[in-house]
């Protein structure tokens, strides 16, 4: 058996069963849990046990999962990840605009919960490693700012090869509307979703054939996704 410690992972809720529940479900993926029940014990135990990431729920009893995000990205990039009810788009909203990376709804299955976790531990462990991002057929030349789809060259405008380039970078996370208009047409831009899936349905059109987009996911009224 390895003796390599265990990543440790924040859990913040404040329903005692769903605390358990996630400590067991970190636990048997080979994770440590570290508890809190508050946006005060989370702090806390980020602080002290410098955790690699964090599960965080949207309703806590002496703030929101907002404020937490928030908080946490003063002074830590680790990945998180907010736990919503069904419903919550507002909050899941302007949980990922305070820094938050994705977010699971409740009630939650463990193995999604557990790869969309891994997803983004893996994203932060290769950030800024890769020159040449691989997805299927798709090929994209980061460096060269070159896009091959089975082995031909496709051609981009800038503003889709930045789309492009801001999705694949974060690979498995959730980018919103407002943080993808942000950070390719600028803080002007930031409301103005219309331009963005206009340029959207073209970059798909241009590198995923057919009806079914295997790529680029769109998480209804949100954001979008980079699966592949």
């Amino acid at each position: 058996m390895s003796d390599a410690p265990r990543p440790r992972v924040l859990v913040c809720d404040d329903e005692q069963q769903i605390l358990r529940a996630l400590r067991v479900i970190l636990r048997d993926a080979g994770y440590e849990a570290l508890p809190a029940a508050s946006v005060e014990e989370a702090l806390d135990a980020a602080a002290v046990g410098r955790p690699d990431a964090a599960i965080v729920d949207l309703v806590l009893p002496d703030g929101d999962g907002v404020e937490l995000c928030r908080r946490l990205r003063e002074w830590s990039e680790i990945p998180v990840i907010v736990l919503s009810a069904v419903g919550d788009e507002d909050a899941k909203v302007r949980a990922l605009a305070a820094g938050a990376d994705d977010y699971v709804t409740k009630p939650f299955g463990p193995r999604e919960l557990i790869a969309r976790l891994q997803a983004n531990l893996r994203r932060v462990a290769t950030e800024g490693e890769e020159a040449t991002i691989q997805a299927g057929a798709l090929e994209i030349d980061l460096s060269r700012r070159i896009v091959t789809v089975a082995g031909e060259e496709v051609h981009l405008t800038p503003t889709e090869f930045e789309l492009l380039r801001q999705l694949s970078r974060n690979r498995g996370r959730l980018l919103t509307h407002r943080e993808l208009l942000v950070s390719v047409w600028g803080a002007g831009y930031g409301e103005d979703t219309q331009v963005l899936r206009a340029h959207m349905a073209n970059l798909r059109r241009k590198i995923e054939p057919g009806d079914e987009p295997r790529i680029i996911r769109t998480e209804s009224g949100v954001g979008y996704r980079f699966v592949a």
